[in-house]
């Protein structure tokens, strides 16, 4: 026994020499250092002396379990020395002396739950909501990134395990105020605000949410704010002057057909559209009774004339203003009412209100089974209506989901208001090599064949004389599948 032992210290202290002898008897230990692409968010601010305030608000958020997990996150991080500007500001020394609710939105207000790295920021606002569910405005000085207004981009895209990180040079305090609220205060816009108070568009637009269900769903408005100096340049300097440049029935405008509440309307959008989501075409206003035209390509230009190349266009320094219910913009002319030209529409099948506010939206597939009662303008008979939503491999399908069913069905959908005009009805619908009949406003327009190419079959030419929704109806003539992705009208000239 005492043998063996013997042997196996000596062979063990020739390892002990081997090893000295390669490295040294005063080699310092080799200690491994986590390096930011190996860390989760919230372990990577933690271990930084330096973001050490912004912590302790994660932590009395409760976030770090969140930002612990796979994710992906975006963090807009404020350094020590921002979080102190920031307690000077509000008149506190310390995170202890705000209450629980300011620092819950503070972080949320910085947090976004995607990975947005600094190349995919334009001229406008990031792509996805942060964890308030507001969007964050981006615009650029020279080559620096402004968020929201104020707040510079210091550092770019730290690598996390679970996301991105970029260091910030002021917080940035999420915004409270409607897109109303937010023109109000500001008296470079005191004639454009005081004609949304006459015609009570400042009731909608001063809304930010309302009960839906037993969710409270979000307004999202845009508005093209023309300010004083505009007016004050064709002789406007009252309301009452502003009133009577677009009716001469002053004491009607608060009714849709008067001039001024036309004129009043047509600079107000639904949706939130920032400068980067605009595209070249028609936006309905908000009765979606007329559209304003967008062309998007050296400039923005706004009812662009292609006869003359006159257009309007944006004050960009004034626009992408941040509101919690949209954003608005400045624009550099009166903005008067035209009918613009017919433009092509994509409609998606699955762009509903109703529809969208599900958890499932945008995430994963859902079921129902109601065909006449679930949704407002989506109705079918069948086993039951999915929701599909597929991020990855789905082909043409525009922003990965459409409506599907199987076996024996019919699915009608009604449209919003199409702009009168003369239009070719195509869609984007795989039948799975299922043969289907088109009905349009409930008359059979056509029958598309298993071999029939999807987006380029005729559904049908129609002349509209008016503006308004028309119904769209599929009825399969055999059991198969349906995935109906988008309706696509083309102006006929």
């Amino acid at each position: 026994m005492k043998k063996f032992a013997s042997r196996l210290f000596t062979g063990s202290g020739k390892l002990l020499i081997l090893s000295l002898f390669l490295f040294g008897c005063n080699q310092d230990p080799i200690l491994w250092k986590v390096t930011s692409d190996q860390q989760v968010i919230s372990d990577y601010v933690a271990s930084n002396d330096e973001y050490s305030e912004f912590s302790k608000l994660i932590e009395v958020a409760n976030l770090n379990g969140l930002l612990s997990v796979r994710g992906p996150f975006t963090l807009l991080l404020p350094t020590n020395d921002v979080m102190e500007e920031y307690y000077k500001s509000k008149g506190v020394s310390s995170y202890e002396q705000l209450d629980a609710k300011t620092i819950k939105d503070l972080v949320y207000n910085h947090l976004i739950i995607s990975e947005v790295h600094t190349s995919d920021i334009g001229l406008g606002a990031i792509r996805d909501t942060n964890a308030l569910g507001d969007y964050l405005s981006s615009e650029f000085e020279g080559s620096d990134i402004i968020i929201n207004k104020s707040s510079k981009i210091t550092k770019r895209d730290i690598q996390a395990a679970n996301g991105v990180i970029h260091l910030i040079d002021k917080v940035i305090e999420p915004v409270t105020k409607s897109v109303y609220e937010l023109l109000a205060g500001n008296p470079s816009y005191s004639l454009f605000t005081k004609g949304l108070d006459r015609t009570g568009l400042k009731d909608t637009l001063n809304t930010i949410s309302f009960p839906y269900g037993k969710k409270i769903a979000r307004n999202r408005f845009t508005v093209l704010a023309v300010p004083d100096t505009i007016y004050n340049r064709y002789g406007i300097t009252n309301i009452d002057e502003l009133v009577a440049y677009f009716t001469s029935a002053p004491d009607s405008v608060t009714f849709l057909n008067n001039g001024f509440y036309r004129y009043m309307e047509y600079h107000c959008l639904g949706g939130a559209f920032y400068l980067d989501n605009l595209e070249t075409k028609n936006y309905p206003t908000l009765s979606n009774d007329n559209n304003v035209s967008f062309k998007i390509d050296d400039a923005y230009r706004i009812n662009n004339d292609a006869s003359t190349g006159v257009y309007t266009s944006f004050i960009i320094d004034a626009s992408n203003n941040p509101c919690k219910n949209g954003t608005y913009h400045t624009i550099n002319d009166l903005l008067p009412v035209i009918l613009p030209s017919p433009a092509v529409i994509v409609f998606e099948t699955t762009d509903y209100f109703d529809l969208k506010q599900g958890d499932y939206f945008g995430k994963f597939y859902m079921r129902w089974f109601d065909g006449q009662n679930t949704f407002a303008k989506i109705k079918w008979e069948g086993d039951y209506l999915l929701y599909y939503f597929k991020d990855h491999d789905t082909g043409k399908l525009l922003n990965d989901d459409c409506l599907s069913m199987s076996g024996w069905w019919w699915c009608q959908v009604t449209t919003p208001k199409i702009m009168k005009g003369k239009y070719k009805v195509t869609s984007n619908l795989w039948g799975g090599q299922t043969t289907y009949a088109v009905y349009i406003d409930g008359v059979k327009t056509a029958i598309v064949n298993k071999s029939d190419p999807a987006e380029s079959t005729s559904w049908g030419e129609f002349v509209w004389n008016n503006t308004e929704e028309h119904t769209i109806k599929v009825v399969t003539l055999e059991s198969g599948l349906l995935f109906w992705d988008t309706i696509i009208f083309t102006p006929i000239n």
